[in-house]
C-alpha cells in the first residue's frame, strides 16, 4: 500500500505505528515533498467514493488563509484538484491507498481493510 503522510503530524505517526503493529507493508511518501497529482486525486476520489472536499485538511492554517471554507462550495472540482496537487499542506492526512481501498484520515476501523490485501 501507499502511505502518504506529513512527518510532523501526530495522527500520521499514530497511523504508521498502527500499520507496523498490524504487519502491513507500505511505501511511505511525504505529502509535502510529493503531493498527490491531479490524476491520483481523481482516481482516489473515485475509489474512495468520497466527495473531493473530504481530501482537504480543513483544520490547516493554509486552508483558513485561503478562505477555502467559503470558496470550496462553488469551486469547480478541477480547480480543487489543482489546489490539492500544488500544496500538500492542503491535503488531509494521512492517506492510505491500496488496489481496492483509499482511506483519507486515520480511523483504525476503516484501515482494517488494508489487512485483507
Amino acid at each position: 500500500m501507499l502511505f502518504l503522510c506529513y512527518e510532523n503530524c501526530s495522527t500520521c505517526k499514530k497511523a504508521e505505528k498502527w500499520l507496523v503493529e498490524h504487519g502491513i507493508s507500505y511505501t511511505k511518501r511525504s505529502i509535502t515533498q510529493q503531493p498527490p497529482t491531479e490524476e491520483e486525486l481523481s482516481l482516489w476520489q473515485q475509489k474512495s467514493g468520497l466527495p473531493l472536499k473530504k481530501f482537504f485538511n480543513t483544520s490547516g492554517k493554509l486552508y483558513r488563509e485561503l478562505d477555502l471554507k467559503e470558496k470550496l462550495p462553488t469551486m469547480p472540482e478541477e480547480e480543487q484538484r489543482r489546489l490539492l496537487s500544488q500544496n500538500g499542506m492542503l491535503v488531509k492526512r494521512p492517506i492510505g491507498v491500496s488496489e481496492n481501498l483509499v482511506c483519507v484520515g486515520f480511523r483504525p476501523a476503516e484501515w482494517e481493510g488494508f489487512q485483507e490485501g
